[in-house]
């Protein structure tokens, strides 16, 4: 066997073998005015869709949710499926939070300073929080499929690092999409170079209050 061939079948074996390439992914997100949407959760899904590493290898498995000011913080958390979730009151007066979203159903009365024992979520989607005693406060829990999931900020940027090239599905959900909305949803190819990709969304006009009437 002649060295050209020894090479051409050395580099085919290393291209069987070794991993594909990965590279960072950059959603840039904005609304029907044009502006940076923040708060918004992107997530990518292979295309067609197939097995994916669980989200607990990419994404922090417990978050805190505190309380300050009669508010939510932060107003979005984004967990992996069986992921958990802490409440802090760190306010000046008593809370009782709860959910009646079909994800995710409790609630537990937070006296000042008093923090509760992890909330397991352990089914897919969007969980609206409230408080029964101040019923401007709310936040949302984002409980992830896809390991590859990352939240908009100010600047209505997501990065997700590490993201194998391949075909995929972009979705995105935000908090002011209107109620019943499905996840806006776009296929696009992440190459083996940094990937950016814009998406341009319709969500509900800021309010003086906040409501929780939508779909969760």
């Amino acid at each position: 066997m002649g060295r050209g061939c020894s090479a051409i079948i050395a580099a085919l074996w290393l291209a069987l073998c070794l991993p594909a390439a990965a590279t960072t992914f950059t959603a840039e997100i904005s609304d029907q005015d044009g502006k940076p949407v923040v708060n918004a959760v992107v997530s990518l899904v292979p295309d067609p869709k197939g097995p994916m590493p669980a989200p607990t290898t990419r994404l922090t498995a417990e978050k805190t949710i505190d309380q300050r000011n009669e508010t939510f913080l932060p107003l979005v958390t984004v967990i992996p499926k069986n992921g958990r979730v802490i409440f802090a009151n760190n306010d000046q007066t008593t809370h009782q939070v709860y959910s009646f979203s079909a994800v995710k159903q409790f609630e537990m009365t937070l006296n000042r300073g008093q923090t509760s024992p992890p909330v397991a979520f352990d089914t897919l989607g969007v969980a609206a929080l409230g408080c029964n005693i101040h019923d401007h406060m709310i936040a949302y829990v984002f409980v992830a499929e896809s390991p590859w999931t990352a939240l908009t900020g100010a600047d209505g940027r997501a990065v997700i690092e590490d993201v194998p090239a391949g075909n995929y599905q972009a979705q995105v959900w935000h908090p002011k999409y209107p109620p019943r909305r499905e996840q806006a949803s776009a296929r696009v190819v992440v190459s083996t170079n940094v990937t950016r990709w814009t998406a341009n969304i319709r969500v509900r006009p800021a309010t003086t209050t906040r409501s929780h009437a939508g779909s969760y």
